[in-house]
């Protein structure tokens, strides 16, 4: 089975890039099953939603969506690494969702979720709402990050026990439900 993380940020001087790349490394380490990819909102590069056809038809004219697409289809389970903006998820989170339909459905969707005071929690909500919508299976368990900034060294996040701990809880988790929602699709 293959699970992609998707890094969501894509600001300028994002903090988001050291905490996925933690997560990436953790979960090729600890995959539980997986075969693990990764991917960058910021390298896709998917303007503002810009295909003529509901997603749902499947009719892309564009190669980012395509792209996109192919990436989306390809994987069994994705972790979202989703910071709060505003008490939300960020835009380029909402627009690559809003992307494509069929590609995400029967699949379990996991976070990794970063910010203040929060660690990210009422982005997490916000978009666990929409993903519902796509027929996928948010899952309870999450890696939430509070402070984020104070788990920084030198440009690279250092990581707790307690998030070590969520890590693995988290990939295991989503290691069963992949498995479950494959025999629905």
């Amino acid at each position: 089975m293959k699970l992609t993380i998707i890094l969501t940020s894509t600001r300028p001087g994002r903090v988001g890039k050291t905490v996925a790349d933690w997560f990436h490394a953790y979960a090729q380490a600890n995959a539980a099953g997986f075969e693990i990819e990764f991917a960058d909102l910021q390298e896709l590069n998917l303007p503002m939603l810009d295909e003529p056809n509901h997603p749902a038809m499947q009719k892309y004219e564009h190669e980012h969506t395509k792209r996109w697409s192919k990436i989306v289809d390809d994987s069994d389970a994705f972790i979202f690494v989703l910071p709060e903006y505003n008490y939300t998820p960020p835009p380029t989170f909402i627009n690559a969702v809003d992307y494509l339909y069929n590609e995400w459905n029967y699949k379990p969707a996991g976070f990794v979720s970063y910010g203040g005071i929060s660690g990210g929690i009422r982005s997490t909500e916000i978009a666990k709402h929409l993903l519902n919508t796509l027929e996928m299976v948010p899952i309870k368990q999450q890696v939430m990050i509070p402070m984020v900034t104070g788990h920084l060294e030198d440009g690279t996040f250092v990581p707790t026990d307690i998030h070590e701990k969520s890590a693995q809880t988290l990939l295991e988790t989503m290691a069963r439900w992949a498995k479950a929602l494959k025999t629905m699709r």
